[in-house]
């Protein structure tokens, strides 16, 4: 659609009684511009609003902040909500954009638009949207435009945007803008928005914050008094018009601004003589003007000005005069002639598009809504049909037609639900989930042909998926029952049946569904897929009934494969997830993990989900490789990005990232990675339970981050503003939510709810046979807890706990549960276990684990007698939980060392991820296989130098010895 260039028709006339408004204006775009009394040179944004009813001088209010704007140098963004397209998303956005782009080449759209433009310019109506299934989210579309209205601010400067008629804004506009509004100060852009606020509809949350920002009230509009009124009517009708009829004009109108001007000009048009005889005449007149007497006036001008008339205010703002002569079926002599009577008739105004073709609009909105209601229901809706088709002729496409599609009668047109397929397909590209649902959800009330019901119920319930998965999962089992269902549709309506089964906590319903169809279907190729669907969810039931004898399957499956398409490289990675859980060796999860990789994943596959991904990732950290976790979870940014994918697939990868930099020990990273996913979570709302379950992750990371830095107080709020604690999902989530709910009351001291929690904890997972202590410290834990009243039940619990570790390998865990189990006994043999953690956890990148092992080390050899190596250990303990970010680490080992007479020294600074020319020497030793001895001879060192070297170089790098050779590039 072409959007006006050009304010609303009419002579311009003096702003009466909105002096303060007017000075509101002026000083916002003064403080704008840096012009301030001050005197300041700074620029200062911020939002304006103003509210009144229908008529009362808005628009003229916002003409002349535009006009000031401009005066003043001010790029001048402008945008009107629209009745009749108040339900087109991106409406507003579109006129306030594309003004800015209309004269670029698409080749200059895009490189102004970079890597946005395949996110943005669809819904900005630059670009034809793209066909594929992989389109942006809401919120992705938002950030790209905000990206956009940021250049445009820094390169225009100073900016002033402006929205009248918002009450009928669309939803997605609102959406943006409202968010938006929070950076107008710091981006020194002013943003004028005005309403009706009796109008805002009772869902239009964002209006309603918009005008309600900062608890601050919109300027409310006045209707105007006697005075001004008498000033109106003595310009138009003469100096002569007496007091009586002056106040006779203020009280038909009530003040109302719009009332008054068309009141005295069709009083000058009949040549009204403005005294008191001629009262009667000026109330007969005043009826002509709204209302029934403006269409009695309307009918006047003949029946093809009627259809014109109509036709406008079917099609809605800023329409080609053409395409309304079509919709009204008029040639183009009788369109002009229409058009002529209409604007002397002072309803409708001749603008200029953007592509210089004459658009028509109506003078006011009060006449389009008089105009429009007025049509007969049954002429209204052939109308909207006429403008749909002519809109889809007009190369406009079906997005511009599908609201005219929406008032249609039902009649089982096959174009008709084709046009809102396509548009339907349209909306999903721009990020308009919304809009796509209603015309998808029109399209079968249409209804279409029973050969295409149920491809119409599988786009409906994939639009809903996110939205509502309650109905997405009506819809698609409706869909399944349908008669006529190709075997492909029928494996996809399946496979995105499952999903919404399993987001809403249907896992065992999703499994069984898979089940039933890999029954049904002759396709090998199928029955793979839908096996590695029922592995994948079955491996996150927390209610499984035989886990164990999944895992043997799982492994069966995943002995014959190869990975030679993506469902195999799924089972694969789904069996290195498996072994990892279950505490198999480290080595095995490894090889399966690599097995996964190689042929590549991908993260933004519609069918087969972000989640095999996601664990083959974990899986490696948790095998002491989290650097080749976070190059994966990078990989996954760079694709959900490169999709518009930035709600909930991004914020939940930024969780598992910051899980990934706590399990390294930087624990301020961690905490900033967590909370900017928490940020992305709570911007999106929580309005499913897929996005439950990754704020309930985001909450959980962030807790144990907190207590890893020692901060308890901020654990415990974010616990209470979350309610961790308060019941637990049936999913299996990391890190386990009870275990972090029961290390948290540990580290309040409540300690015998703590057991409690950890011991439950503890019957779930073995139920399931989950016993590797570095998916879940729960038996860690719950020895610390009981060792505060019974060593030897401590003691056993942590016996059990580094039996399992060494089973498992890794040594990031091997040494956390030796540091543990020192815990439980006495300090001589306490010595010689946490000797054996350090030993372990410098071999592995757990930073933060090996400081703690280091200080516990230090604080034992201190109580024996060994000041010497005590305060060795405390120095290097002290320095290792600086750098992680361990505050409450660092300072007891401080503590201690000032205790034994030892002045701590200046703590070690160094680029965190960049190794010393020693550093880097030692790593390509020990990459090439040899051991610390033999590196010590070649570097002439001392074997416990070498040691502290190569403990740098895997906390830097992010690996073990086994990682070393890729991650040096070797």
């Amino acid at each position: 659609m072409s959007y006006a260039a050009e304010p609303r028709g009419g002579a311009s006339r003096p702003l009466l009684e909105r002096e303060s408004e007017i000075l509101a204006i002026q000083r916002a775009v003064d403080d704008l511009c840096g012009g301030s009394d001050l005197g300041s040179a700074t620029r200062r944004g911020g939002v304006l609003t103003f509210a009144g009813s229908a008529g009362i001088g808005k628009t003229t209010l916002l003409a002349e902040a535009r006009r000031h704007a401009a005066e003043r140098g001010c790029t001048v963004l402008f945008a009107r909500g629209g009745e009749q397209e108040k339900q087109v998303p991106f409406h507003v956005m579109r006129q306030l954009i594309q003004p800015a782009y209309a004269a670029m080449t698409e080749g200059e759209r895009r490189d102004s638009l970079g890597a946005w433009y395949d996110i943005v310019a669809p819904a900005l109506g630059l670009t034809a949207a793209a066909q594929g299934p992989a389109a942006p989210d809401p919120q992705g579309v938002r950030d790209g435009l905000d990206w956009v209205v940021t250049q445009l601010s820094v390169r225009n400067a100073p900016v002033v945007l402006v929205l009248d008629d918002a009450h009928w804004a669309d939803a997605e506009s609102l959406a943006w803008l409202t968010s938006f509004a929070a950076r107008a100060e710091e981006l020194a852009m002013l943003i004028i928005v005005a309403c009706r606020p009796d109008e805002i509809p009772a869902d239009a949350a964002f209006l309603r914050a918009l005008m309600g920002r900062r608890g601050t009230r919109p300027h409310e509009l006045a209707p105007l008094t006697t005075g001004a009124v008498a000033r109106i009517v003595r310009d138009a009708l003469g100096s002569g018009a007496d007091d009586m009829f002056c106040r006779e004009c203020w009280a038909i109108t009530a003040g109302n601004p719009f009332e008054v001007v068309e009141l005295a000009m069709k009083g000058r048009d009949q040549g009204l003589k403005p005294n008191q005889d001629n009262i009667p005449e000026l109330r007969d007149l005043a009826s002509a003007v709204k209302g029934s007497g403006l269409i009695d006036r309307l009918e006047q001008l003949g029946p093809s000005t009627v259809r014109l008339a109509w036709a406008a205010a079917v099609l809605g703002n800023a329409v080609p005069a053409g395409t309304v002569a079509s919709v009204a079926a008029l040639g183009e002599a009788q369109a002009s002639e229409a058009i002529s009577q209409l604007r002397a008739a002072r309803i409708l105004t001749v603008l200029t598009g953007l592509r210089t073709k004459e658009v028509v609009e109506f003078y006011h909105p009060l006449i389009a809504t008089a105009v429009y209601r007025s049509i007969p229901p049954g002429v209204r809706v052939a109308m909207h049909g006429m403008a749909a088709q002519a809109l889809i002729d007009g190369g406009y496409g079906a997005s511009a037609a599908a609201r005219h599609l929406l008032e249609m009668h039902p009649e089982g047109d096959p174009w008709v639900v084709q046009q809102l397929r396509l548009a339907a397909n349209e909306s999903f590209a721009a990020g308009a989930p919304d809009a796509a649902r209603r015309y998808l959800a029109r399209a079968l009330r249409e209804p279409p042909e029973p050969e295409d019901r149920a491809q119409v119920l599988f786009e409906l319930g994939a639009a809903n998926l996110l939205h509502d998965p309650m109905t997405t999962i009506n819809q698609l089992r409706t869909a399944l029952e349908e008669p006529k269902t190709e075997p492909t549709l029928r494996e996809a309506i399946t496979y995105r049946l499952a999903q919404a089964l399993a987001h809403t906590g249907q896992l065992a319903e999703a499994v069984g569904l898979l089940d039933d169809e890999a029954r049904r279907s002759t396709s090998a190729r199928t029955r793979l897929r839908m096996q590695a669907e029922q592995f994948k969810w079955n491996s996150v039931r927390g209610d499984e009934e035989n886990s164990p004898a999944r895992s043997r399957l799982l492994a069966q499956f995943a002995k014959r494969l190869v990975g030679r398409g993506l469902a195999e490289r799924h089972i694969l990675g789904l069996r290195a997830w498996d072994a990892a859980m279950r505490g198999e060796p480290v080595g095995t999860a490894l090889d399966f993990a690599e097995q996964a990789l190689d042929g590549g994943m991908s993260w933004t596959d519609q069918d087969f989900g972000f989640e095999v991904p996601v664990v083959v990732a974990v899986t490696l950290m948790y095998c002491d490789q989290p650097g080749r976790a976070e190059e994966l979870f990078n990989s996954g940014i760079l694709e959900f990005e490169a999709k518009g994918w930035r709600g909930t697939h991004l914020s939940f990868v930024y969780t598992l990232l910051g899980y990934v930099r706590y399990r390294r020990g930087r624990l301020a990273e961690a905490e900033d990675f967590v909370r900017n996913g928490l940020e992305i979570a709570n911007r999106i709302g929580q309005d499913n339970p897929a996005q439950w379950y990754a704020v309930g992750t985001l909450v959980e990371t962030l807790v144990e981050t907190l207590l890893a830095r020692g901060n308890l107080a901020e654990a415990q709020k974010v616990a209470r503003n979350y309610r961790l604690g308060e019941g637990f999902p049936q999913a299996i989530v990391y890190p386990d939510p009870q275990t972090v709910f029961g290390r948290l009351l540990l580290a309040q001291g409540r300690v015998e709810e703590a057991e409690r929690q950890l011991a439950e904890a503890g019957r779930r997972l073995d139920l399931r046979g989950t016993r590797n202590p570095s998916w879940s410290s729960w038996q860690l834990d719950l020895a610390l807890a009981q060792a505060t009243h019974d060593t030897g039940l401590a003691r056993a619990t942590a016996d059990e706990a580094v039996a399992r570790a060494r089973a498992f390998g890794a040594a990031s865990i091997i040494g956390q549960a030796l540091r543990v189990q020192a815990a439980t006994v006495e300090p001589a043999q306490a010595a010689v276990l946490l000797e054996e953690a350090v030993a372990h956890l410098e071999q592995s990148p757990a930073a933060c684990e090996f400081a703690h092992a280091l200080v516990d080390h230090g604080t034992v050899l201190q109580t024996m007698g060994d000041p010497h190596r005590a305060a060795q250990q405390l120095y290097r303990g002290m320095e290792g939980a600086a750098a992680c970010g361990a505050d409450a680490l660092a300072d007891r080992a401080r503590g201690l060392l000032a205790s034994a007479g030892l002045r701590p020294r200046r703590l070690h600074t160094s680029e965190q991820d960049t190794l010393t020319v020693a550093e880097a020497g030692a790593a390509r030793h020990a990459a090439r296989g040899l051991d610390n001895a033999a590196i010590a001879k070649e570097m002439r060192m001392d074997p416990a130098a070498v040691g502290e070297l190569l403990s740098a170089v895997f906390t830097k790098l992010g690996t073990n010895r086994t990682g070393l050779s890729r991650a040096l590039g070797m």
